[in-house]
């Protein structure tokens, strides 16, 4: 009898006959790392260089703010053609803002986003319009303490002075990603307007896709880790030239315009409405230049929801993408997609007629050349399975290091691996082929590591060919 079955009665007791379960973490949760307008959750700054999760281009309007509004960059030129008048809108690449967070949020949730992490590094007024790759290295040091996010995403870093700046922050984000083992760097190719259309090189080789193959280093193991787009993307994002302060008022005096007797948009209000609206309509037509990594976020998300972790986010259109801003052919693509020296791969945005504006059109990681890690869908997979098995053994930690404990781990962890394998995830005809799971003296301890009060655990998976294992190895310290 058990002390509480003191009196005449009937007791139910529950005996549980199952493993415990494994959740799947989260696998596409970004954190933007970049400036934006303001950083207030309840008073001004308090949100500066503390990350904040949101789930909606509203909240991020909330909490950090608008874009930065263009001044001086946009021009618009009337010419006159017998009883024709034409209207044609221009932008200066050079004078643009070099502000970026809010615009390409907007395709992150275009391209179905979903929740993400935003760390503001500065306000559009600290830095006196420039990007510094100082704030963006802080800002990676402060995404590290949050366990949910998987993703990397620099939406400013584009804007950089130099390709040696640019990379420089990248290798800080890639070392990150190296360390913890649970997130993945999605990264765009620097390309700036100095270089006009030669994409390839320049004359010192790190201004265009050459560049990121010379400036970017790492072993296979470290590279695995991110992924290089390239080109950028000409969208349908509006461009902003509001009031500072004023997200209700166009500062219509900061459109140059010319071919007309008026000097700007409010002058030309003034003289000729018809014509004005008529340039107003051409600004809002106007296709907006972006890097495409925070869309190519926006599509693991999808993907990752709709398909699962292990699909390649590739053949899919980039949804408010105009064009890509440059167009690529197979064999120019060739060169681009496999690096026979370094195997750092860049993946490219296509135009293909009757398909898509905007095909993302590769899915290789910068470890190209590695048989195991070339596959952007194979490491942000392992990412997954290795973080949800680590979480789910964290409750066997003041367990005794003993063989009823490693059943109970090694049925959890083939009970998830199971429903892996039949979701399609993993390869071959029987379970024996797509993974195993091996813990226990003899198999992965000695007796050694457990008197140390380690659990080693090691999980084989087959992703790519039946039977053919890729190997997951993590140690649980067991407390005393």
């Amino acid at each position: 009898m058990k002390a509480e079955d003191k009196t005449p009665g009937v007791y139910i007791e529950e005996i549980p006959h199952f493993a415990p379960g494994i959740s799947s973490v989260e696998t596409a949760i970004p954190a933007f790392i970049g400036y934006t307008e303001i950083a207030k959750c309840i008073e001004p700054g308090d949100l500066h260089n503390k990350p904040r999760r949101i789930e909606s281009l509203g909240e991020y309007e909330q909490y950090f703010g608008y874009p930065s509004p263009e001044h001086g960059s946009i021009s618009i030129a009337f010419t006159t053609s017998g009883m024709q008048t034409e209207v044609k809108v221009s932008v200066d690449e050079a004078l643009r803002s070099k502000f970026l967070m809010h615009y390409s949020l907007q395709m992150y949730f275009a391209n179905s986003g979903g929740p993400c992490w935003i760390t503001s590094v500065g306000d559009y007024n600290l830095t006196e319009g420039l990007i510094l790759a100082q704030d963006l290295k802080d800002g990676i040091a402060e995404v590290a303490e949050i366990d949910e996010v998987t993703l990397l995403v620099f939406p400013d870093a584009i804007n950089l002075s130099s390709a040696t700046e640019y990379y420089g922050v990248y290798s800080a984000a890639i070392n990150q990603a190296f360390n913890l083992q649970d997130r993945f760097v999605v990264m765009d190719v620097y390309h700036d307007v100095s270089n006009g259309d030669v994409w390839a090189f320049d004359v010192n080789g790190n201004n265009g896709t050459d560049g990121l193959r010379n400036m970017i280093s790492g072993t296979p193991d470290e590279l695995k880790y991110a992924a290089a787009y390239f080109p950028k993307i000409f969208t349908g994002v509006d461009y902003k030239y509001k009031i500072p302060g004023d997200q209700n008022t166009d500062n219509d005096a900061s459109i140059f315009v010319t071919g007309l007797a008026a000097s700007n948009l409010a002058d030309l209000k003034n003289i000729n409405n018809a014509q004005y609206v008529q340039a107003k309509n051409a600004i809002s037509n106007m296709a907006m230049l972006l890097p495409s990594s925070s869309a190519i976020a926006g599509i693991y998300a999808a993907m990752d929801k709709v398909h699962g972790v292990w699909k390649a986010p590739a053949n899919v259109n980039i949804e408010n993408a105009i064009a890509p801003q440059y167009l690529i052919t197979n064999d120019e693509q060739q060169n681009l997609n496999v690096d026979v020296v370094g195997g750092k791969s860049i993946n490219v945005i296509r135009n293909f007629e009757g398909h898509g504006q905007a095909i993302v059109w590769g899915a290789r990681t910068l470890a190209g050349n590695d048989n195991e890690w070339r596959y952007i869908s194979v490491c942000r997979y392992f990412n997954m399975v290795k973080e949800s098995s680590k979480k789910a053994t964290e409750q066997f930690v003041f367990e005794p290091n003993d063989t009823n404990t490693w059943v109970l781990v090694k049925l959890m962890i083939g009970n998830f691996l199971m429903q892996q394998w039949k979701s399609g995830a993993l390869m071959g005809a029987i379970e024996t082929q797509a993974y195993f799971v091996h813990v226990g003296l003899g198999e992965t301890m000695t007796e050694q590591d457990i008197l140390e009060g380690r659990m080693i655990v090691e999980i084989g998976l087959a992703i790519l060919t039946p039977a053919q294992f890729v190997i997951i190895q993590f140690t649980q310290k067991m407390g005393s």
